[in-house]
């Protein structure tokens, strides 16, 4: 292969589809959020061992509602969405959260894919709740933010992106038992493993709709952005190898998050994306886990301010405070601007070329450093965006753009010691897709 030497001007990274990101943002609707958590809370509890026979009451009448819903925008597309339950029954156990034999239920709308329709991007949010007692499946627990608001989220994001098509699929899915132990997301995911999904990432939406922390601080604008540095899924060679060639804050899930934050950066300026270099918050869990744990990307978005007296409570008032996660304590205005970010990266992802393979790099003690890649058999591929940053930059800050018909790159008077690298692909509709991080060291 022919070695290229290019020194064009460097730009700042950024991301553009052929979806009218602004007319996606345009579209989302707080009202209709605002709707649907309040049908939501009117199932009285939807804890994941309650009622499942009512129709006004229990996790049985909300996961039926919210497959009605998807079914509804299903209908409105020409049946667009695959629409489907998936369930799972778990045995009771008196030393889990599961205490007596249980049907965890997940509520899946997928929109296939036309080119790639085994490639998903999925939006996740949780149906149950719970109150105190994380057995107590009988008392009233609304769940109006964890996580009412980012199962709003995901059917507002299903009416929202119905009229498009895209290359790849994108999964809308509520999840079941959360709270009990991440049942819903284990589940799903063992199907990803079983069926051979190629899962490009999971955004996990688990309370997106509270602007008042605990602290006191009031803020309609920032959001957090949960992801693990590495994948817990490496082998012992892979760990090994990162304390010589670096990697350490370049897992897939770190990649993910770098690409939402840089899709909210660009189309919604006004907001204020916090990248979390963690699983999830200290010593907490979500629903994204078990797709890391998986080998998947996932990542979690929330709000920045949590407020403990509305978490996993007992409605009631003491010592002048109230606590209980109710409505009113929901922004839709915020919950509107987290659906938009997710909308609009879901969108980018599903319209772009798959990411490029076996990236790997040379340039050990020489003045210019090289990365190489598979050819991407894509007729919308356009070309591929060659990327470095300083290692202390949490973004893709640099880039060169090449041709696709170029599988090798030389960044001349770049010295590999001083930079980390990645490669992404670009198509033709302007869609990129994830950056990759070498994973192999040419000599």
């Amino acid at each position: 292969m022919k070695t290229l030497y290019y020194i064009p001007i460097l730009f700042l990274a950024n991301i553009c589809f052929a979806q009218d990101p602004y007319e996606i943002i345009e579209n989302v609707s707080s009202e209709r959020i605002e709707k649907d958590i309040q049908k939501l809370v009117s199932f009285g509890t939807r804890h994941t061992m309650s009622e499942t026979e009512s129709d006004s009451r229990g996790i049985g009448a909300a996961r039926r509602w919210i497959k009605s819903e998807f079914e509804k925008i299903s209908e409105s597309c020409g049946g667009c969405y695959e629409v489907s339950m998936q369930r799972t029954l778990e045995k009771g156990n008196a030393k889990t959260r599961i205490t007596k034999d249980t049907e965890i239920v997940n509520v899946l709308a997928i929109k296939r894919g036309k080119k790639y329709p085994n490639r998903y991007i999925i939006m996740a949010g949780d149906i149950d709740s719970r109150v105190s007692d994380a057995l107590n499946y009988t008392d009233d627990s609304p769940g109006a933010n964890d996580n009412a608001s980012g199962m709003a989220g995901v059917i507002e994001a299903a009416r929202v992106l119905a009229k498009y098509d895209f290359e790849s699929s994108i999964l809308l899915v509520g999840l079941s038992g959360e709270e009990q132990g991440l049942y819903g997301g284990k589940h799903l995911a063992a199907k990803a493993v079983e069926e051979g999904w190629d899962i490009v990432g999971v955004l996990n939406n688990d309370m997106i709709g509270n602007i008042k922390g605990v602290d006191g601080v009031i803020d309609n604008r920032t959001f957090r952005i949960f992801s693990e540095p590495t994948n817990p899924t490496d082998t012992d060679f892979q760990q090994r190898m990162r304390r010589y060639y670096g990697g350490e804050v370049d897992g897939i899930s770190r990649q993910l998050a770098r690409y939402v934050y840089t899709m909210t950066k660009t189309y919604m300026p006004e907001m204020n994306p916090m990248m979390i270099y963690r699983l999830d918050r200290f010593g907490r869990g979500g629903h994204h886990r078990p797709f890391c744990d998986a080998g998947f990307a996932g990542i979690r978005i929330m709000e920045a301010h949590e407020n403990y007296t509305q978490q996993h409570q007992d409605i009631r008032e003491e010592d002048g405070i109230k606590y209980g996660d109710v409505i009113e304590h929901v922004n839709f205005d915020y919950a509107e601007k987290l659906t938009a970010v997710n909308a609009i990266s879901l969108a980018a992802l599903a319209s772009a070329p798959p990411e490029p393979q076996n990236v790997a790099i040379s340039g050990a003690v020489q003045p210019s450093t090289t990365l190489y890649w598979d050819a991407i058999d894509d007729d919308n591929l356009a070309g591929y965006k060659v990327y470095f940053r300083e290692t202390t930059s949490p973004t893709w800050d640099n880039f060169y753009q090449v041709d696709a018909d170029v599988t090798e790159f030389t960044l001349k008077g770049i010295v590999i010691d001083n930079y980390f690298f990645g490669v992404s692909a670009v198509g033709k509709n302007g869609n990129e897709s994830l950056v990759v991080f070498p994973g192999e060291v040419k000599r």
